[in-house]
């Protein structure tokens, strides 16, 4: 004979998924606010950016902000790129001295 299906636990599973996703979405709009600088900006008018945004219906430029952002996340943001060239600039000091002595 089939067991019944226990519905109250598949649904607090789901839930719990439902949560944790969400919760994840936070945390990385979270991490693209910081990455990109916008944790700098007073919270009324990053609000009002987003708003303004959201509200935005003009295709072209919508598809602007798309490539804009999708060249940000491949090359990095301005932020890591400018500890990267730090960091490079350092390892390459004491090759560049070793190289000429």
């Amino acid at each position: 004979m089939r067991r019944p299906r226990d519905y109250d636990a598949e649904l607090k599973v789901l839930t719990n998924k439902a949560k944790h996703l969400k919760d994840r979405k936070i945390l990385q709009l979270g991490e693209v606010a910081i990455a990109s600088g916008a944790d700098q900006m007073p919270v009324e008018q990053l609000a009002g950016a987003l708003l303004a945004a959201a509200e935005n219906k003009d295709a072209t430029t919508t598809e602007a902000w798309r490539k804009r952002g999708a060249a940000f996340f491949q090359e990095g943001s301005p932020r890591s790129r400018g500890a990267a060239r730090s960091d490079s600039r350092c390892a390459q000091a004491p090759d560049s001295s070793a190289a000429s002595s």
